[in-house]
Formats: structure tokens, sequence, C-alpha cells
């Protein structure tokens, strides 16, 4: 078994209980208020800002070229490209620039999204890397699930063929293939730090995904 495969297995539970959120389950009925679609695609596009940083820490800790690379055009795919998506999200379902630029990140994405550029930054590049694994392939898992069944006339479907595409599951491909490079050069306790990483990280992605479903956000405090 690789050791990305070992990371899969490990936290595959978790994985089952994203597919069955309520927001991914509406998702692919098409049924997903748009209240709650907007208030994701707000989060995440201030998300893969973050993101984009993340990825460009880790691609100048990178142990040679190819991973520079690697993670530079992530970076670039995240900040440039997704964000283009969202863009185009955010014009069909009435966001305005004054309306993303005034709304904070939520307390989910803000956790996320300091987890990953505090990893990033502080921890060895093996475990950056597995920090990073979750949100390229858990979405597209959760991508090719919803694609199976998505509903006929979806509003969403867009998202879905994205996430689900063969140009993102190469890029997962990838990005697992660099894990089980560094995991077979490594020690004992950087592969757990790696299986810690990855596991925080996919539980993040749950309460990113459960956060939308809830419209998350910060308690008002007591005057």
């Amino acid at each position: 078994m690789s050791f990305s495969q070992s990371l899969w297995d490990a936290n595959q539970a978790l994985f089952q209980s994203t597919l069955e959120l309520p927001f991914n389950q509406e998702l692919a009925a098409g049924t997903l208020s748009q209240e709650r679609f907007r208030h994701y695609m707000i989060q995440d596009a201030h998300y893969l800002v973050a993101y984009g940083r993340a990825l460009a820490v880790t691609a100048a800790k990178s142990d040679n070229a190819e991973g520079v690379v690697q993670f530079a055009n992530a970076a670039n795919e995240a900040v440039v490209v997704e964000r283009s998506l969202h863009d185009g999200f955010m014009r069909d379902f009435g966001i305005t620039p004054d309306q993303f630029a005034a709304t904070p990140l939520t307390p989910a994405c803000h956790h996320y999204t300091n987890f990953l550029v505090a990893t990033a930054w502080s921890a060895p590049y093996p475990v950056a890397v597995a920090a990073l694994l979750p949100c390229f392939w858990i979405y597209a898992e959760v991508g090719r699930d919803i694609h199976a069944r998505s509903a006929k006339d979806n509003p969403y479907q867009v998202w879905v063929d994205t996430y689900a595409s063969e140009e993102f599951h190469a890029a997962v491909r990838g990005v697992c293939a660099t894990v089980n490079r560094l995991a077979a050069d490594a020690n004992e306790a950087t592969r757990a730090a790696m299986h810690a990483a990855y596991k925080d990280a996919a539980r993040l992605e749950w309460m990113f995904w459960d956060s939308a479903y809830q419209l998350g956000d910060w308690l008002q405090p007591l005057r």
C-alpha cells in the first residue's frame, strides 16, 4: 500500500461523513439554497487566497525543482483560475465585490486557513505537503461522487464538473506521488506528523462544508 493510500484509508470514515453532510447531499440534488451556496462561495474565495499562500510557501521549501514548479503552479491555479470560477458564480448569484470584501472569514474558514499557512511556514516540507493534500483529494472525490448522482439541470453543475474533471484528478495524483516520495525517505516521526497533518486538514474540510450549511458566523459580543 502506498503512503498516500494509508492516509486515505485511515480517514475513510471521515470522508464518508463528509459525503453525507447536508450541504453535499443537497448540492447533488440541486436543492441547496442559494443563500447557503452564496455563503460557501464567499468563504471559499477567501480560503483560496490563503491556500495559494500556503502552496507558494510550500513550493519554496521543495527539495527539488519539480516540487517548486508543482506547488507554484498549484498556487497560481488556486488564486487565478479557481478565483475566476468563483467570480463567475458570484456574478450569477448576485454577490458584488463590495459584499465580498466586507464579509469576514467565518470561524471555520479562519481556523482552516490559519492552520494551512502556519503549517506551511513552520512544519518540514513533507508535513506541509501532507496538510495540503486533503483540499486536493477530498474535493476531487466529493466532486466525483456528486457528479455520479447529480440531478438533471442542477443549478450547481458547473461547480460539480470542475471538481470531477480529469484535469483536477490529475493534479491530485501528482500531489499523492510527491507525498509517497517524501514519505519513503522520511523517518517514522515525520511520517506520523504527516498522518496528523492530513487528518487535521481532513477534519477542517468537513468543518468548512458543515459551516457553509449552517451559515456559520462569529458570535456577536455581549453589550
